[in-house]
């Protein structure tokens, strides 16, 4: 095969990988935003938490449970971390976001930045500002297709991240808390009158993004190898450039937008620079932003008032 075929299909393959990532991150802005009108600024300090939180149990799991199956080391990190991101976002939800329904939307995305500051600094003093080197779980194979190589970690994050999608897609769609949600969304005060109760819709919308967004980091820590206190801010940031490309409150359409900026950021970093591959999704993000402000699936629909 030619040499630049093969190095486009593998800087598409290592492009998918980052986008399945960003898609998990910016289902939890769209979900939020599509219920509340708010960008959570916040959800990016929260994937960072869930990556913490996943390096914690690893290092409890490889430390007192020696020998046990990497799978189920996985499994115990994916669950410890969405546990403990969904009780920290239903605390964000209940302490910083409850008491200013009905203000300004200015002042709930002022507040948002400030969650943002407080989680990435409160992070950096439990446990340093020193990059933090996660221990190897997953077995380092690779796999051959074609000319392209991927290895066992790349495809946990297709299954993984694929599998979310399609789990948040039926819940939203076939059971009565997604239609709750759906309801809520559309018109808050009718959902009322109809007997729904918009706060805990509300808290699980929270509670549900928060444990997406920590499989991100999971994911995240495992796929690269290292963390730090800050990662949470480039990450939401590419994120929240996902959601407004796919359109924001649009479930397909955060989905379409992190693979869609994954596979923009890989083929720039393959073809044009690494170091410049950040620069590139805010191009895009720019780009959106002035010629398709409602991004891919968006509608431009009038103001709630």
């Amino acid at each position: 095969m030619n040499a630049h075929i093969e190095l486009f299909l593998q800087q598409v393959l290592n492009g998918l990988t980052i986008g399945m990532i960003y898609a998990l991150i910016a289902l939890g802005y769209t979900m939020v935003y599509g219920v509340l009108q708010l960008i959570n600024f916040a959800h990016g300090e929260i994937f960072m938490v869930g990556a913490h939180l996943a390096l914690l149990m690893i290092w409890v799991l490889t430390s007192f449970f020696a020998g046990v199956p990497f799978w189920l080391v996985i499994l115990g990190v994916f669950l410890f971390a969405m546990a403990g991101a969904s009780f920290l976002g239903a605390a964000i939800e209940k302490t910083a976001y409850k008491p200013l329904r009905g203000s300004p939307k200015l002042t709930a995305l002022i507040t948002s930045i400030g969650v943002s500051f407080f989680l990435q600094n409160a992070v950096m003093l439990l446990c340093g500002s020193r990059e933090k080197t996660v221990p190897e779980v997953v077995p380092n194979l690779r796999f051959g297709l074609g000319a392209v190589s991927f290895s066992l970690v790349q495809l946990i994050i297709f299954l993984t991240s694929l599998g979310l999608m399609f789990f948040l897609t039926w819940f939203v769609k076939s059971t009565s808390l997604g239609r709750a949600m759906r309801a809520t969304a559309e018109n808050p005060e009718a959902a009322l009158l109809m007997g729904i109760s918009v706060n805990r819709v509300i808290r699980v919308t929270f509670m549900l993004g928060s444990a997406l967004g920590a499989v991100a980091g999971a994911l995240f820590a495992m796929y690269y190898g290292s963390i730090n206190f800050h990662d949470g801010y480039l990450a939401g940031i590419k994120a929240f450039t996902a959601a407004v490309f796919g359109g924001i409150g649009s479930i397909p359409g955060a989905m379409l937008g992190g693979i869609l900026l994954g596979l923009f950021e890989g083929l720039a970093a393959g073809y044009i620079s690494s170091e410049w591959k950040d620069a590139f999704a805010f191009l895009l993000l720019g780009a959106v932003l002035i010629f398709k402000p409602s991004g891919l699936f968006g509608e431009n629909l009038p103001e709630k008032v």
